[in-house]
């Protein structure tokens, strides 16, 4: 099965420089409220740092994700996790709450499909809780490498693997697909790195490095660091420039 967005994933690699990503998802584990014994999906799952905390709470989990190696990576937290497109949830009727962090945004080949398996998914009643990069997400960075592929004759919006919407344009897709919206919020958050940028762009931008030949690699990267530099380095920091969409939605009884 191909990986989400064409993009590749190290499990060992995001534990290092994304591991913020769960960190940071915890406060949206708050939006959900789980209960136990409650049969949950988390939809991308990626390395199941998050199932994990649910199952914690006594909720039964199955975390889904277009990527092998993060499966895997969750099947060893003790995570019953599989690979799944979620541009296909075989899923019908099956769960009281579909949880996701920082995927969604990666789901754009048919995104109105990944919605309406979500609903179909859920039980009469269930929640959908999730947050996903909103328009402005990583704009510095993702401007930069678009403008360094462009410099080299390659069409980077072929290769952009990201979906940012707008609030308005994601209630729109949410109540398209049958969902009854309970809260939405977009919200800037400066995301401190653990490292150097560098470091965000080999595990979070591979698609953009992947579409130049390799000898160029090392050049973009070293090029997209310095323009970003200005705005997103300051006083011995890296700091990315998130801004976040997170909503609360049912599917009516």
């Amino acid at each position: 099965m191909p990986e989400a967005a064409g993009q590749q994933w190290n499990a060992e690699d995001y534990a290092r420089t994304g591991r913020f990503v769960a960190d940071l998802g915890v406060s949206v584990l708050g939006w959900l409220a789980p209960k136990a014994d409650e049969r949950i999906l988390d939809l991308g799952c990626g390395d199941g740092v998050l199932s994990e905390r649910l199952m914690a709470q006594g909720c039964e989990v199955l975390g889904v994700d277009a990527s092998p190696e993060m499966v895997a990576a969750a099947q060893s937290r003790g995570v019953t996790a599989e690979v799944v497109d979620a541009h296909d949830l075989p899923y019908r009727h099956a769960f009281d709450a579909v949880f996701s962090n920082a995927a969604l945004h990666w789901m754009k080949r048919d995104h109105d499909a990944v919605l309406a398996g979500v609903a179909r998914a859920l039980k009469p009643g269930g929640r959908f809780v999730a947050e996903l990069g909103a328009a402005g997400n990583v704009l510095s960075m993702r401007s930069a490498l678009h403008q360094a592929l462009a410099a080299r004759g390659v069409d980077a919006a072929r290769c952009d693997p990201w979906m940012f919407p707008t609030q308005a344009e994601y209630r729109a897709r949410l109540e398209a697909a049958g969902f009854v919206i309970d809260r939405i919020e977009r919200f800037e958050r400066p995301t401190p790195l653990p490292g150097d940028v560098i470091g965000w762009m080999t595990t979070f931008a591979r698609r953009f490095l992947d579409a130049v030949a390799e000898a160029e690699r090392e050049a973009v990267i070293q090029e997209v660091r310095e323009a970003v530099r200005p705005r997103l380095y300051n006083s011995g920091a890296w700091v990315a420039d998130y801004v976040r969409l997170r909503f609360a939605a049912h599917i009516p009884t």
